[in-house]
């Protein structure tokens, strides 16, 4: 009971010391799912594993006093099965990368909002993580077209993911091609997956190594706050 008693009042301690914080952005992947990725729709891969490419841009945002405007993050992905079965079976291994031009505040916040350590969406993602392989700080790379007409992230000579909107014979022009309430969404509830054909998804680092292109892609925006 005073070990129990013990562990509460640490857990307690160090939430305490977690400031508000809050961030505005922009998510897409890249995987090796064929179009479209069941893993939004919260089923089985494609090829029942799957890799991909996470990417992250906040646009807005503050950890307590220290801001993060304008930060990239990328995960590099891999899992095998359905990773939303609530089984407690499937995980995911990943690769960490942070903005290099982060300082050393804006790192530890980073470090604490994506370990899910400072609560919201992405204490609850860490749940599905299995192993990390890595975590390291590059220049990331970020562009979205304002009328989401494609979207990249690069990290040179490691990490390369592109994609342009999906469209088709009937899908009106200026368009997107989109899903509400996706029930798989990696970024949290109530989110607008606009969907795309990758032109590149390439990883070559922590383990990770593959080159493809003409899968799956989406693109979600995220707001999280905590703690």
């Amino acid at each position: 009971m005073a070990a129990t008693t013990a562990t509460t009042a640490a857990a307690a301690s160090t939430i305490g010391k977690i400031p508000k914080w809050k961030v505005i952005g922009d998510w897409f992947d890249v995987c090796k799912c064929s179009m479209p990725c069941p893993c939004e729709f919260a089923q089985t891969p494609t090829y029942g594993e799957c890799e991909g490419i996470l990417a992250y841009n906040i646009k807005k945002g503050n950890y307590g006093e220290t801001s993060l405007d304008d930060l990239n993050v990328i995960l590099v992905t891999s899992f095998e099965g359905n990773i939303w079965a609530g089984d407690g079976k499937t995980k995911v291994d990943l690769a960490l990368f942070f903005d290099e031009k982060a300082d050393e505040k804006q790192r530890e916040a980073l470090n604490m909002i994506f370990s899910g350590k400072a609560g919201g969406f992405m204490a609850e993602f860490s749940k599905l993580v299995g192993e990390v392989r890595g975590i390291e700080y590059a220049p990331i790379k970020f562009e979205l077209a304002d009328d989401l007409s494609y979207w990249s992230a690069e990290i040179p000579g490691k990490v390369f993911a592109k994609a342009e909107a999906l469209t088709g014979p009937t899908t009106p022009h200026g368009k997107r091609v989109q899903t509400i309430n996706p029930p798989g969404s990696e970024v949290g509830p109530g989110g607008v997956a606009t969907w795309g054909i990758s032109l590149a998804d390439e990883a070559d680092k922590i383990g990770f190594k593959w080159k493809r292109k003409g899968r799956s892609s989406k693109h979600i925006p995220f707001e999280w706050s905590g703690p």
